[in-house]
């Protein structure tokens, strides 16, 4: 085990001496950080063991197989129990309903004669809303002194089936793991405890092995003895694998179990150590107490109840952190417990996942992404052949996995106790939730409306740097729009489809207007009015964002909530709560989205009533009119082909087939038409069809990253060992406001006539539902369509978001952007780069050769290492084809995959028993241009013949006068 480092904490005053606890690494989180490592290996022996057994399911890690399981034991306590051991729910005479499973102690289904260790789990219902698990082994002394001995043991048993096997794990691998001394101890202790043979479970001894916490008492182990008038049990059986089943069966036929719960206390830290689970507490040191009866009743376990009873009780998870904090586990190994039970549990339910790296590619991918780094120095991986390139970029996404996710969840260090969480909502498994929670049912939280923004770099907070240089300078010399520079490669499609997609990621929570602000000086000379009708003022002033604070923490926030799910769930077309999404249904429940004749609903200010309502224009009511549509065309299909369907069920049904289908559009056609060359068109596709079945990206992926062999949606959740979330740099690379024009020329699509030309500030806010109502769903398409939105670069952000009201405060949206990333830590653009992998710039030539470009760099910046992360991405030149620059593009590679591969809606539960057969047929025979076509069919002479609905289209020609 890595050294462990001695960080004492006083927690309590045992009768005898102080006690503490001592945390390996060091410190709490340390020590969290390496047992959730010990999880996942805990995980890998499970999928070993299924392999190794050929088993259909994955079993416990632990205790695999059950000898008895009822729900209906009774635990009472002594009428004499000792006054310092009257805590919680332990008081005399109290009587508590037990869950008791009995089993064997290995991981594998194994005959009840071969040597192995027995276990007892118990679930003492103390009241609504209490329960203690206390587990337990035959055998007073654990072999693993600590955590990772266990999990080392078990990884080296891993199908140790037969002698030699068995010879080889002993001998070998884990003297390798654990150096000999360590593995002799460890044989030495299982060997006298799984060298004797069991008559019945209900005449064994089980200890705890390792201390819990009685309340002010201190420290306790407990054990459970067989009541001493038990009747005897015949000898073991040789031949029959379940003899120990059919025992206890047949002795509950006549009589009750009856057992004695035990504790032993505390001494002090040489004669009973909290820490060793290999030492034993001595009785002569530390006397056994009883201090209650557990009673398992007489009772017919062959019975049709009592068997449902027994499934039951298989499908729980035991845990010793399932109590209350009077009772807290002690000790690393409990600690360890805490994550590796919730972990193998939830892998064994199906609620958490683990996929296996085969050896090969461990083995390969270290020289394989080597040598990709060292033919990157020279050739830049968008400039090699197509297929290499392919590779290249696979390569390029592991780099970026094992060093650009970094966990910013505020984890549980050291661990609480907790109560038994309750079960999963039978809904929860089939459907999104309303707020992004239960999407890993492991971790039902993950992803959820308030989690926190991850992290793809290591936060850079300098407030000393706030307003150097001053972002309205930046904001005036660099970005403003002077000339608007084109995208001729896409439509305004692109920059309308973008912005919704964004409503649906991300949402910072600002504080109310007016109550905290940032304040950003305004150069000499310059004034600016705040809110609509205020007066001129020296600085520039707009909402702070809300941060995510620990109990008790005064520091400026650098950790920040996402109001909206973190998932790609159509939040922004179905609302991120219950109240709002049933809001926008029909009356009565119906399954679809309320419209007024095919447009959205108005409400009381005049934006529409839909999911997200703020920064609203044309584009957005184009694509939320588009896909409320598209919403309610499905619910009508899902309705004729399935009859019987609920409209509840219809509802969901059909918002997890938009959800996916508008995942699919973006993965596979705009991200395309953005960056629009073969090899992304083909990465893309590959991202959700699997690669190309070309025998050289076959057999490099096989080698190297054999889980890229499919499509994503053909895998399993994977979260790369760090929780799911979006990122602050992944809102930083979304920052494409100049994709917006600031002119307008709205079309009619039967003769290219224009009727009228608007600007940014016409079609913004209220104004938009009275233009789109008046112009048609179609006409606004097609003028969309056929019109170039602005490039990705400098000196053509919108002038109409330079000076606009949004939400009673008139701000400057490019110097907002720039504010924001430098308050919310994300590193500037060399150093940025530089964590993604790029070599960092030594002068201003190497960002851009353009003399008018450089010249304001220069006036602005003092040095590189100053400019903004939105200005470098910006000037930077983007590979031939791309609409945005190559640094930005790589994290665009690590974060496409990931919000594909953590949702279990698009991956493992991504099936006709969850989508309907219908559903997943909808999802795959459709796109953009299936879906505007739905809609608006006159649009089908105007549409791209071979390209995706977001490059430009075919303009109707006006006829001549």
């Amino acid at each position: 085990m890595r050294k462990v480092e001695k960080q004492e904490r006083h927690v309590g005053m045992a009768p005898a001496a102080m006690w503490h606890e001592r945390y390996v690494g060091g410190n709490p989180e340390a020590e969290r950080q390496i047992f959730e490592k010990l999880a996942q290996d805990l995980m890998l022996v499970q999928l070993k063991t299924k392999k190794t057994t050929g088993a259909a399911d994955i079993a416990r890690a632990f205790q695999a197989k059950t000898i008895l399981a009822v729900e209906n034991a009774r635990l009472t306590f002594r009428d004499d129990l000792p006054g310092d051991l009257r805590v919680g729910f332990a008081q005399p005479g109290a009587e508590y309903p037990v869950i008791v499973r009995l089993s064997n102690a290995s991981g594998v289904r194994q005959p009840d004669f071969a040597p192995d260790l027995r276990s007892a789990a118990l679930r003492i219902q103390a009241g609504a809303g209490e329960a203690h698990d206390l587990l337990m082994t035959n055998f007073p002394v654990s072999h693993a002194r600590h955590a990772r001995e266990l999990v080392m043991f078990a990884q080296a048993m891993v199908g140790a089936n037969s002698p030699p096997r068995k010879a080889f794990a002993w001998f070998i691998k884990l003297p390798m793991a654990l150096g000999w001394s360590s593995a002799a101890r460890m044989r030495r202790n299982l060997k006298a405890g799984t060298r004797r043979a069991v008559r019945s479970l209900a005449l064994e001894r089980f200890w705890s092995r390792s201390a819990i916490l009685w309340g002010e008492t201190g420290p306790v182990r407990y054990q459970l003895r067989p009541a001493t008038n038990a009747p005897p049990a015949p000898s073991p059986s040789r031949t029959d694998p379940d003899y120990l089943r059919r025992e206890l069966s047949r002795r509950l036929a006549t009589t009750d179990v009856v057992f004695q719960l035990c504790v032993q206390r505390y001494v002090d830290s040489t004669r009973t150590p909290i820490e060793d689970g290999a030492a034993d507490w001595r009785e002569e040191d530390a006397p056994v107490i009883p201090v209650a009866t557990l009673t398992i009743p007489r009772q017919d376990t062959d019975t049709a109840e009592a068997r449902a009873a027994e499934r039951r009780v298989d499908e729980l998870a035991f845990n010793p952190w399932n109590t209350t904090d009077e009772f807290r586990p002690l000790g690393n190994l409990n600690r360890a417990r805490k994550a590796a039970y919730e972990a193998s549990s939830a892998h064994r339910l199906g609620y958490r996942f683990m996929t296996p790296v085969p050896r090969r590619n461990t083995v390969l991918g270290v020289p394989v992404r080597a040598g990709f780094r060292s033919l990157n120095r020279v050739v830049p991986w968008h400039r090699l052949p197509s297929r290499l390139g392919l590779l290249n970029l696979d390569a390029l996404r592991q780099a970026l996995r094992r060093a650009n996710l970094i966990d910013t969840e505020i984890g549980q260090a050291p661990p609480k106790a907790h109560q038994v969480p309750p079960p999963i909502d039978e809904q929860l498994r089939i459907r999104r939730s309303y707020d992004g929670s239960h999407n890993d049912l492991s971790a039902p939280a993950m992803g959820g409306i308030g989690s926190a923004f991850g992290r793809n770099l290591a936060s850079v907070y300098r407030p000393d740097l706030f307003d150097t240089p001053n972002p309205v300078v930046v904001s005036s010399e660099l970005l403003r729009r002077d000339t608007f520079i084109p995208a001729r490669s896409l439509n305004i499609l692109a920059a309308a489809w973008i912005q919704f997609q964004v409503h649906d990621w991300v949402d910072h929570k600002r504080y109310p207007v007016g109550t905290k602000s940032v304040e950003v000086p305004l150069p000499p000379g310059m004034r600016w009015r705040n809110t609509p009708e205020g007066p001129l003022e020296e600085v520039m002033r707009f909402a702070e964002n809300e941060g995510i604070l620990s109990a008790g923490d005064t520091r400026p926030p650098i950790l920040f909530g996402n109001m909206a799910s973190h998932w790609w769930d159509g939040s922004e077309v179905y609302g991120g709560d219950e109240t709002v999404a049933k809001s926008l249904r029909e009356p009565d429940g119906a399954a679809e989205l309320r419209l007024d004749r095919g447009h959205l609903p108005s409400g009381p200010d005049g934006t529409p009533i839909t999911g997200f309502r703020e920064n609203w224009w044309l584009g957005l009511s184009i694509m939320h009119t588009l896909f409320a549509r598209e919403h309610n065309a499905v619910c009508q299909a899902l309705r004729g082909e399935y009859p019987n369907m609920s409209d509840d069920s219809l509802y969901h049904t059909a918002r997890l087939v938009i959800s996916a289908l508008i995942a699919k559009i973006h993965t596979v056609e705009w991200t395309p038409a953005i960056l629009a060359t073969d090899l992304i068109d083909t990465a893309l596709n590959s991202n959700w069809y699997g690669p190309p079945k070309n025998w050289l990206t076959q057999l490099g992926l096989w080698l190297y990253d054999a889980h890229a062999l499919t499509g994503v949606p053909k895998t399993l959740p994977d979260h790369h060992n760090v929780p799911y979330s979006l990122t602050e740099e992944f809102v930083a690379i979304y920052r494409m406001h100049p994709l917006i024009p600031d002119e307008f020329e709205i079309a009619d699509h039967t003769s290219g006539r224009r009727l009228e030309t608007l600007s940014l500030t016409d079609i913004r806010g209220a104004a938009t539902e009275a233009i789109i109502r008046r112009t048609g769903l179609v006409n606004s398409l097609y003028s969309f369509g056929i019109a170039h939105p602005g490039a990705i670069t400098l000196h053509n952000f919108p002038r109409g978001l330079q000076e606009f009201e949004r939400g009673g405060e008139v701000i400057d949206l490019s110097v907002v952007d720039l504010v924001r990333d430098r308050r919310r830590g994300i590193p500037r653009y060399n150093d940025f780069r530089a964590g993604l992998h790029k070599p960092r710039l030594r002068r201003f030539e190497e960002l851009t050769s353009r003399p008018e470009t450089l010249a304001r760099l220069k006036d602005v910046y003092r040095t590189v290492d100053e400019i903004d992360t939105m200005v470098g991405l910006f000037a930077e030149n983007p590979p031939k084809g791309f609409g945005f620059s190559d640094t930005a593009f790589r994290l665009f590679i690590l974060m496409a995959s990931r919000r594909l591969q953590s949702d279990r809606f698009l991956t493992v539960d991504f099936r006709p028993e969850i989508y309907t057969p219908l559903g997943m047929d909808w999802i795959e025979r459709n796109g953009m241009t299936s879906v505007i076509l739905r809609h608006c069919p006159e649009l089908a002479g105007s549409l791209p013949r071979t390209a995706s609905a977001f490059a430009p289209w075919r303009a109707t020609l006006c006829p001549q006068p």
